[in-house]
């Protein structure tokens, strides 16, 4: 497939101002969602928010049919959730962990899961033990294998660390997974929209993403997908009238399917926008954008190796549409708030980020450009052609 990127463009009508190189932050929403988004919420306004979810009912179905072709599974096994880190925290916090539980995750592993990790470790005697990296960057797949015990209870894994282009071996992981027995928890909040992701052949049981980055949907907004013979092992940590039916004074049910990670109150319009990015994503084609968004990424990266100063900080064999560097002499932010002059979005990634990566590595702070399949060429090199000016004689 070859993607009409003049359409793609007219569709972001921000491509006409600036270089938006910041997509693994938030992605510029194509007009389709934001039509999507702003539809509904004037028809909130016209007949009120009840009756405006009502008469959109074929749209919110929408929403789960288009997330489950997106990533291999089934309806019933999509959470609309508010953003990524909430979808994650409800599998993850949805475990009935006991002590002496073992979680494995891997060294660049994202801090608000790591967070997550410290205080189950705190509250319930877990165990926290982060796999190495192999040579490139990537988990070492055999020493997961062979660190997975008896007391192991869960693989926790981010698919593309923010911090730089690595693609972790999912699918790897959940051979390891499978063979064990053990639960799989993937946070692809990275790596949904920019690739193909497919929870049957990656063999996870639980899967994070947001709507706001690749997937180029409103921001807070999110799905959590459960693997149905998962969806009764875990224990969801809120429950309402939306996620469990209160039966009796004294007896509930949760819902059926994934429907008990979700809350009764949420953003209606952004989740009929997300299902509509889903979508637009879809018509694209998810291998036609990896195969743009590689490319461009490459092209930074190989343009701005060659500037004496710049150490592009990227690893693994497999890399994403993330690409980090820094600049001798220069604080990362310094750098993006150079780029913003220029009308160049960029971001700043930091140590708290994924903290046990980068103190290893001696790092404190990365530049972070993220293209998509909207950007173009000649916008990749006046990105580096920007950052080479900059740099001193």
């Amino acid at each position: 497939m070859t993607l009409d990127i003049d359409r793609c463009r007219a569709d972001t009508p921000g491509t006409s101002s600036r270089v938006h190189l910041n997509n693994a932050g938030a992605s510029p929403p194509p007009d389709p969602v934001m039509r999507a988004v702003t539809d509904h919420l004037s028809l909130e306004a016209r007949i009120g928010g009840y009756e405006a979810a009502a008469e959109a009912a074929p749209a919110l179905a929408a929403f789960y049919d288009n997330v489950a072709r997106l990533v291999g599974g089934r309806p019933d096994e999509i959470a609309y959730v508010e953003n990524a880190t909430r979808a994650w925290d409800m599998a993850f916090h949805g475990i009935r962990w006991q002590r002496g539980d073992r979680i494995l995750t891997h060294a660049a592993e994202y801090g608000s899961n790591y967070i997550a990790f410290l205080q189950v470790a705190q509250r319930f005697g877990v165990e926290v033990v982060p796999i190495a990296s192999d040579a490139d960057g990537a988990i070492d797949v055999a020493a997961l294998d062979a660190a997975v015990d008896g007391r192991t209870r869960l693989i926790a894994l981010t698919h593309v660390p923010t911090n730089g282009g690595l693609v972790n071996p999912a699918a790897a992981v959940g051979a390891v997974a499978r063979r064990h027995g053990v639960a799989y928890l993937l946070d692809a909040c990275q790596s949904v929209g920019q690739m193909p992701v497919d929870v049957a052949t990656i063999g996870c049981d639980m899967l994070s993403a947001t709507g706001r980055k690749f997937l180029r949907g409103p921001r807070g907004t999110g799905f959590l997908w459960v693997r149905s013979t998962m969806i009764d092992r875990l224990d969801p940590p809120f429950l309402d009238i939306r996620s469990a039916e209160w039966l009796s004074r004294d007896r509930y049910a949760p819902a059926p399917g994934a429907r008990r990670f979700e809350c009764f109150e949420g953003f209606v319009a952004g989740k009929i926008g997300l299902g509509r990015a889903v979508a637009y994503a879809l018509d694209l084609g998810l291998p036609a954008i990896a195969e743009r968004v590689q490319g461009l990424a490459g092209r930074l990266r190989e343009g701005l190796a060659g500037l004496p100063g710049v150490q592009v900080r990227d690893l693994g064999r497999q890399r994403a549409a993330i690409v980090t560097f820094t600049v001798v002499g220069r604080p990362a932010d310094a750098v993006v708030a150079g780029l913003a002059g220029h009308g160049i979005n960029a971001s700043v990634s930091s140590v708290g980020a994924t903290r046990l990566d980068m103190e290893a590595r001696g790092l404190d702070a990365l530049v972070r450009l993220s293209p998509h399949y909207f950007n173009t060429e000649d916008e990749i090199d006046r990105a580096v052609s920007t950052v080479g000016d900059s740099l001193p004689n």
